[in-house]
């Protein structure tokens, strides 16, 4: 019997701390999450359908200064440029993007638009794949950059495989950008983004994650924290804010593809590509925490792609906007929640499953009674195929009160343009040799920038004859240069 006692007091101790994956350390995660909250409430809009209506008017924007008499690129495209929608456009198309790679910021739409990563920050090139040490991290692994205590802008060295061997816990203000490499994290830990702010992950894979055991991993700069063994998700982000998740190819995961929990808000996910997994997107992990109300996600130029079988996402409370994304698939349903989330479904594409008894886009759960229709769950110019359909209830926005001018989302028609490039791409430099040889020597006014462009020029696919060869000489010098200090430029 006194066994049973103390094991009760040690699960009454533990409880309260596992919500972030953390044994012990009470005090601290109470001032953190505290902390967080408070700066998650800073990040909200007051009117998210003002937020709504200024991203629709981007899309527009967008397709109306594209040119239809260019060709398209596709994703092994060596042709012109051509991006489609508003994130794209502002900076995929452009010959200076290595030596810029920080107008990415310049381009987030939705909820997360404040965003800005590692943009104050110098940049950090990953040299080494390993993950050994998760207490005091190699430098010019991922870990060492990602819990460095300052902005930073990271990059990596050559194609990577990097298999986690605990929760990768990011500190804020960092960028990770995979252009111009193939990087997978995989068949280990995933990411977790927690009691943080101002993150980009970009132009990665993550897929085939498991669970760890947890154990003693740093989690910032100055704390060391006993982790419980994690669920296994993808990307995990916990108490944070503006954040942006990027071109993504995302599958395989022993639990969720990406999980927001615990009052994380200022979200956007766009141009990912999801395929081969069950439970895709969380948002809110319990019906018993109503800080969610505060959370606010933009889901938009997505494509849900094979093997998906539900949550895309699942809501609770909070501000759903689903904007101009393609469900190819799905087995069970695409879109759910519970406890009351407002979900605004704009110009998404629906193309229902064989199945008939899985024809309906929407799922509520944990219903009482007729409570559902008071939920705010609308379908604005949607394209419904094969059968699908989205069943609404509460208020219509464009009758709401006191409304401002409200922009329409482009119609579901548009998407499979918009989604066209969804997931991770390869980017080819292909333009003349001339043009593409002035743009970095014009843009490399410094020492660092010269290694910058040199860098990126070196990794990028597809490169070949002279432009190739200037590549790999450039780099070649200007790295045995700075031999020793590459990860700090």
């Amino acid at each position: 019997m006194s066994n049973i006692i103390v094991l009760f007091a040690i699960i009454i101790v533990i409880i309260p701390t596992l919500q972030a994956n953390i044994i012990g350390d009470d005090e601290w995660v109470k001032a953190q999450t505290e902390e967080a909250y408070n700066t998650s409430l800073a990040a909200i809009y007051p009117d998210p359908e003002d937020e709504i209506s200024m991203f629709n008017n981007h899309v527009h924007l967008s397709l109306e200064g594209s040119n239809s008499t260019r060709r398209s690129l596709g994703k092994s495209y060596r042709g012109e440029c051509k991006a489609q929608n508003p994130i794209d456009r502002c900076w995929r198309c452009r010959v200076d993007w290595a030596v810029n790679r920080k107008r990415l910021v310049d381009c987030v739409k939705g909820f997360g638009r404040r965003t800005t990563g590692g943009k104050a920050g110098r940049y950090y090139v990953v040299t080494d794949s390993s993950d050994n040490d998760l207490v005091n991290p190699k430098p010019g692994t991922l870990r060492h950059a990602v819990l460095q205590p300052r902005p930073l802008w990271i990059i990596f060295a050559r194609d990577m495989l990097i298999k986690l061997k605990g929760e990768l816990l990011m500190m804020s203000d960092k960028t990770i950008d995979g252009r111009g490499a193939n990087v997978h994290i995989a068949y280990g830990s995933g990411i977790v983004i927690q009691f943080a702010r101002n993150i980009i992950i970009h132009n990665i894979r993550i897929h085939d994650i498991v669970s760890s055991p947890g154990g003693m991993i740093r989690d910032t700069w100055k704390h060391v924290g006993l982790r419980a063994a994690d669920d296994g998700d993808g990307i995990t982000i916990f108490a944070s804010h503006n954040i942006w998740i990027d071109h993504l190819s995302m599958w395989n995961c022993k639990d969720g593809l990406i999980d927001a929990v615990s009052a994380s808000t200022a979200i956007t996910i766009s141009n990912c590509h999801f395929t081969h997994h069950n439970d895709v997107m969380l948002f809110g992990a319990s019906d018993n925490d109503p800080r969610d109300r505060i959370m606010q996600v933009t889901i938009a130029f997505n494509h849900f792609g094979k093997g998906l079988i539900q949550r895309m996402p699942r809501c609770r409370f909070g501000f759903f906007h689903v904007v101009n994304n393609d469900y190819t698939h799905w087995e069970m349903y695409a879109i759910g929640g519970t406890s009351h989330p407002t979900i605004i479904s704009q110009g998404n594409r629906f193309i229902a499953p064989p199945n008939p008894m899985a024809k309906q886009i929407t799922n509520r759960n944990n219903v009482v009674g007729n409570d559902w229709k008071q939920w705010i769950w609308r379908s604005e110019n949607d394209l419904m195929v094969n059968g699908a359909y989205f069943v609404e209830s509460g208020t219509p926005l464009k009758n709401k009160p006191n409304r401002r001018e409200f922009i329409k989302a482009k119609p579901g028609s548009y998407v499979r343009r918009l989604t066209r490039f969804a997931g991770f791409f390869s980017l080819y430099l292909v333009y003349q040799t001339r043009d593409f040889l002035a743009a970095y020597i014009s843009t490399a006014s410094h020492s660092w920038h010269m290694l910058s462009a040199a860098h990126a020029c070196f990794l990028d696919h597809d490169i070949s004859g002279k432009t190739g060869n200037f590549c790999h000489a450039v780099y070649r010098f200007m790295g045995y240069i700075y031999k020793g200090s590459i990860n700090a430029f």
